[in-house]
């Protein structure tokens, strides 16, 4: 990985997670697959990034964020975890039990991030109080983007530059061990849990059919080599039918 890959990729984490895009920031900072796709761009391999990334998004997908903050950083993870799983030419199981450590360290900087945004808040209630609008524009956009990229984008820099290559290193060597094993074994069993966890959040039994329709579709289709995007558009028809029928039930009670 180059010196301008390592930092265009952290100038993307620090704009993720200074959230200065509003509620479209904190959807990039929730979805791997969207720093995946970044990091894939970047670094010239779209597929396998998003084929890692994938594997990424399993874990979070019942992962809320109380307050904003999440026991894990997905934008962080996925931006090393990707990389190091390109760069080292890994398996995406691999690359979740990197992703795990690495999203936790991102969570700590992100509270951090947090804590000093509280002394934004007193400077811009300042502000507010001497209806100052331009230094209060200044101080909820520009401030906190600035203390983003303090943060973020020399942490991530030597993630990407320096640990990238060690990660990959260590983890291509010790493929075929025990080591690699357990990796492996991991990073599928965090799959696991995060579809575990959304179905538990999504809780309504009656809906659990869907599920055990989409599960048994793809399994019969497998071999055809229908795609992702099929499966979107059939369940997209699906969920359009259902809400139909369950409108027309509610007009035909009136």
């Amino acid at each position: 990985m180059s010196v301008l890959q390592a930092l265009i990729i952290a100038l993307w984490v620090g704009f993720v997670e200074s959230r200065c895009f509003g509620f479209a920031s904190l959807n990039l900072r929730f979805s791997p697959l969207v720093t995946g796709l970044f990091v894939g761009i970047v670094l010239g391999d779209v597929r396998g990034a998003m084929v890692v990334s994938a594997a990424i998004q399993l874990i979070y997908m019942g992962v809320i964020a109380p307050g904003g903050q999440m026991p894990a950083e997905p934008a962080v993870a996925s931006a090393v975890a990707v990389a190091a799983a390109l760069v080292g030419n890994l398996q995406p199981t691999a690359a979740v039990a990197i992703a795990v450590p690495v999203g936790m360290l991102g969570s700590y900087l992100y509270a951090f991030k947090i804590f000093l945004n509280s002394f934004v808040l007193k400077v811009t209630e300042g502000f507010v109080e001497r209806l100052e609008d331009k230094k209060f524009w200044f101080s909820i956009y520009f401030l906190p983007l600035v203390i983003a990229m303090v943060l973020f984008v020399p942490t991530l820099f030597i993630a990407l530059y320096f640990g990238t290559p060690i990660i990959s290193s260590i983890t291509s060597s010790a493929q075929g061990t025990i080591i690699f094993h357990v990796l492996d074994v991991v990073g599928g069993g965090l799959a696991a849990l995060g579809i575990a966890l959304t179905l538990h959040v999504i809780g309504k039994r009656n809906y659990l059919w869907f599920f055990f329709l989409a599960f048994f579709i793809a399994e019969i289709f497998q071999k055809n080599g229908i795609t992702m995007v099929t499966f979107a558009i059939l369940g997209t028809i699906v969920a359009g039918i259902f809400v139909l029928t369950k409108n027309m039930a509610k007009k035909g009670a009136e």
